[in-house]
């Protein structure tokens, strides 16, 4: 028990330190940009990659913690992420008990912000990564590359080295991306006035519902990738330069 406690402890140090080396690197990004403008550094997020999710920094998260600790001025645009709604419970409960500006908005608005020109930066993710740069987040994140890529919004995903999958080359081909329950869909759970918790039907009933869960965003749309190691170009060749050890293992 003992032994156990103490490996548990070593793990959990060692991905403090690594989402805090992911925050190192990516709140150079921000502040590169705030050396630019006026104003907040307007950095979009999907999901929920915080300190929830893992341990004290988070991952996309963690740039805009180092960057907000340092004093660089940054807001968060915070995708509400149907229909679990994670960034709307939980990035925003992260984002607000650190003291970070942020906003939480509809999934569809982040396109409308980015054109007119109400975001600086996007900063998601990755629940997995191949080694051609390809990164699979929550459902959603695609549709965010793509508006980042036609109004020249720079796309980052966050992420550390565990989440490279060094023997995929092809996300959208190899990475099953899981159908979760219905319900998700047509229900939605929340606060009332009054404080209590309810749930109530949101959808038609009797119609049919298709939950993905994920979502994979091709390298081609990738700006980079942060990692505990630094930035990488979304390419094989960026990677393995950030991790030179897999080179020699292929």
């Amino acid at each position: 028990e003992t032994a156990a406690f103490a490996e548990a402890a070593r793990i959990a140090d060692e991905d403090v330190a690594s989402c805090r080396a992911i925050g190192e690197h990516g709140a150079a990004l921000i502040a590169a940009i705030a050396r630019k403008k006026t104003g907040p550094v307007n950095v979009l997020t999907h999901c929920n990659a915080g300190w929830l999710a893992t341990v004290d920094w988070g991952t996309a998260l963690a740039p805009i913690y180092v960057a907000h600790d340092a004093g660089v001025p940054v807001h968060v645009w915070v995708d509400e992420t149907r229909p679990r709604n994670q960034g709307a419970a939980l990035t925003a409960y992260e984002l607000n008990a650190h003291g970070v500006p942020h906003t939480v908005i509809a999934d569809n608005a982040g396109g409308h912000l980015m054109q007119h020109g109400e975001v600086d930066l996007c900063i998601v993710g990755s629940d997995r990564t191949t080694s051609t740069g390809d990164v699979c987040n929550k459902i959603g994140t695609y549709l965010k590359a793509l508006a980042a890529r036609d109004c020249g919004v720079p796309f980052y995903a966050a992420l550390p080295f565990s989440t490279i999958d060094w023997t995929l080359t092809d996300g959208v081909a190899g990475i099953p991306i899981e159908e979760r329950d219905a319900r998700e869909v047509t229900h939605l759970t929340g606060r009332t006035d009054d404080g209590a918790f309810a749930t109530v039907a949101v959808v038609s009933p009797g119609s049919p519902v298709a939950n993905p869960a994920f979502d994979v965003t091709p390298a081609r749309l990738v700006t980079g990738i942060i990692t505990e190691r630094g930035v990488a170009e979304a390419t094989p060749e960026g990677l393995l330069g950030l991790y030179p050890e897999r080179r020699a293992a292929a």
